[in-house]
């Protein structure tokens, strides 16, 4: 069974056990990442999950980076993956074990959040200004200056766009709404890619960024934001939730007010807010310190 049907069948059993869509889509690519790791790791899965297979991937996201509740959230979809894989009879016994698996964090620690420097954010911009392709350059721009989620960037339909009073609607966690004012640079961008995007294939698609298989996909938005740190010959790997920390943290060092970036970003609550951003960051710290 391929990998991608093996997917899919494991979605269908979340949907008849009354999951709701976002849940369903979240954990299938959750899923298909784990799977895409085992291949490329030269394990062609035939469904008989191993603990090995757990606690190698869960050392690779640590190590790659990925944020504790980010590593958590794919651990759970991997224990309900092995539930269901029990269910289906391709796997014998339960190999996640969640309190093995999650990524713990020290009470009362401090968040803290990687953040992309002025010096960094300097080049990045001079890159994509000389960048031929318009989409990736409004990609880039709304990132950095929307705040967005990645899978939030992915789902902006051409309508969330009100060119008149530059406001853009955003679709977040939940199903629920918010508008991010659009600043001048952004509408710019985005105009600027419109002609270009009348002659991809899938023109008449609803959504904003398109792709060449269609609607543009969170893996494909990696890609083209290597492509660019290659190019801009960063030494900072340009995650999507790093733009995202970004626009939170400068909106913090301008002193706007944490209600209001809690609203702008999306976040369920102020203390979601407080948590992230309350402290510098780490760059911060150290050029605090120099000047001592």
């Amino acid at each position: 069974m391929s990998n991608h049907i093996l997917t899919e069948k494991f979605a269908q059993y979340l949907k008849e056990d009354g999951k709701r869509l976002p849940t369903i889509q979240s954990y299938a690519r959750d899923i298909d990442g784990f799977l895409t790791y085992l291949k490329q790791m030269g394990t062609d899965f035939d469904g008989n999950l191993k603990r090995f297979h757990i606690t190698s991937y869960r050392n690779r996201l640590v190590e790659d980076g990925y944020e504790a509740s980010t590593v958590n959230k794919k651990i759970n979809s991997l224990q309900a993956f092995n539930r269901w894989l029990i269910d289906q009879g391709m796997t014998a016994d339960v190999v996640v074990d969640l309190r093995k698996d999650k990524v713990k964090t020290a009470a009362g620690s401090e968040k803290q959040v990687e953040v992309f420097s002025e010096k960094q954010l300097e080049r990045l911009l001079f890159c994509i200004q000389g960048d031929a392709n318009v989409r990736d350059r409004a990609v880039v721009l709304t990132l950095l200056y929307t705040g967005v989620r990645v899978s939030e960037l992915c789902d902006i339909k051409l309508k969330y766009i009100d060119f008149l009073i530059n406001h853009l609607k955003i679709i977040g966690k939940g199903g629920k709404v918010r508008e991010v004012p659009l600043k001048p640079e952004v509408v710019e961008a985005i105009r600027e890619y419109l002609p270009e995007r009348a002659n991809y294939n899938f023109a008449d698609s609803e959504y904003l960024f398109l792709g060449q298989r269609g609607p543009l996909q969170r893996d494909a938005v990696n890609t083209l934001l290597e492509r660019i740190r290659d190019r801009a010959g960063l030494d900072v790997r340009l995650k999507p939730h790093t733009f995202r920390h970004t626009f939170c943290t400068r909106l913090v060092k301008k002193g706007v007010p944490l209600p209001i970036i809690s609203k702008l970003a999306g976040h369920a609550s102020i203390e979601t807010t407080a948590r992230f951003y309350i402290n510098s960051s780490r760059e911060d710290k150290i050029q605090a310190v120099s000047i001592l």
